[in-house]
């Protein structure tokens, strides 16, 4: 069985999820974003927007500077590349895995139909009449739904609308499809065939697992080398079907056991994984990168404890609200917590960190820290990088900001 240092695994890594390469030289255009889409399958989407929303983020660290407007394109127009459901989290997914999502839409239309007991008893026909609301006038959303109801004020949580907890579930089976997002960044609900391409719905239903297969094949091709936590994680996939999957693709020859040096786990890895001697170029990563979205991995290969902080007290946080990481080559070396002031036209540096193995190269890890910083404020059309003086690289990154 081969074995990997945690040098080796982390470069297979990286150049699974599309790091290593050289940004592309010119305009950036669909082919290249088709590309990302190929690697990683699924961009998060969040409401944060302090910076940059979620699923525009991963793009930037890739190809560096892009019209946004791909990305709303892919995800908001037919044909669709991407479109919204449930990955690790709420995700813009490769549309090519609708079918293999399908076992999960099943299952959640079952578990959540009796969750609208009390709503469906007191109105037994609101699922159709929402859905008839939507087959008109669609894409709507749940505000845009007539539906008379008193609003319950006693939950801590989201006070959704019985028509919001409807059309989720309508989403959740796959009935309806999300069109796009209003400025609000509400879901807007659509009849899932004049959203999704015919050619994708038109495929038959597979079965438990083929689907499995498909989603754990796809997880591997965009991790490289992953133990079964992780390769479980990133479809959120669970139970004994997993561990099952990956026995049937090591059979097939779509992944190989192999250790890696250090760790006790065993890891697999993908058929055709690129296994770089070195790895060169930059990117700031965002919480929710497909990168390090399941953050043991990152303290295994990278050696980075990593959390984010929007859910901490401010009191408690040790780096920041919504920070993200730098990668410099093969290694994450520096962490910023990063706003942009639109107002004023400014990225602001809230903080910046160097990470403990790289103190030796503070003035390196400032210099391209900055570059990155001030590509990703033209980006955004700010016009300046402001750094404030919070966190252990912040000196050095001011000085050499001015």
């Amino acid at each position: 069985m081969a074995t990997f240092s945690i040098a080796q695994a982390r470069r297979i890594a990286l150049a699974a999820q599309g790091f290593g390469r050289p940004r592309p030289p010119g305009p950036v255009t669909m082919r290249h974003v088709q590309q990302v889409i190929d690697r990683v399958a699924q961009f998060q989407i969040d409401s944060v927007n302090v910076a940059v929303r979620a699923h525009y983020m991963p793009l930037f660290s890739r190809l560096g500077r892009y019209d946004v407007a791909l990305l709303d394109r892919a995800s908001g127009r037919g044909p669709r590349r991407l479109f919204e459901y449930w990955g690790h989290a709420a995700c813009l997914l490769d549309v090519e895995l609708q079918p293999a999502l399908r076992m999960a839409m099943r299952r959640r239309a079952a578990r959540e139909r009796a969750s609208l007991a009390r709503i469906l008893d007191a109105k037994p026909d609101l699922v159709d009449r929402i859905l008839a609301d939507v087959a008109q006038g669609g894409p709507l959303s749940a505000r845009q739904i007539d539906n008379v109801e008193e609003r319950r004020k006693d939950h801590w949580g989201w006070n959704w609308s019985e028509a919001k907890y409807v059309l989720e579930y309508l989403f959740d089976g796959g009935t309806v499809a999300v069109a796009a997002r209003n400025s609000a960044f509400e879901r807007l609900y659509d009849l899932t065939e004049r959203v999704l391409p015919a050619r994708v719905l038109a495929r038959r239903d597979p079965s438990d697992e083929a689907s499995y297969d498909a989603l754990i094949g796809r997880a591997a091709d965009a991790l490289g080398i992953a133990d079964a936590k992780t390769l479980a994680e990133y479809f959120y996939l669970r139970g004994p079907a997993v561990r099952d999957s990956i026995a049937r693709l090591q059979s097939s020859g779509v992944l190989e056991p192999v250790r890696v040096a250090g760790l006790p786990q065993q890891f697999w890895l993908a058929a055709g994984a690129r296994r770089p001697r070195r790895l060169t170029g930059q990117a700031l990563i965002a919480p929710f990168d497909t990168l390090v979205h399941h953050r043991p991995r990152v303290l295994e290969l990278f050696g980075v404890h990593y959390r984010i902080g929007i859910y901490t007290p401010a009191a408690q946080r040790d780096y920041g609200y919504y920070v993200y990481l730098f990668l410099a080559d093969d290694e994450i070396l520096a962490r910023v917590d990063l706003k942009a002031d639109r107002a004023a036209g400014v990225l602001q540096v809230q903080s910046a960190w160097i990470e403990p193995g790289a103190e030796q190269r503070r003035a390196e890890v400032a210099s391209r820290l900055r570059d990155e910083l001030r590509s990703m404020a033209d980006w955004l059309n700010l016009d300046d990088v402001a750094v404030r003086p919070h966190g252990t690289l912040s000196r050095d990154l001011a000085a050499v900001s001015r």
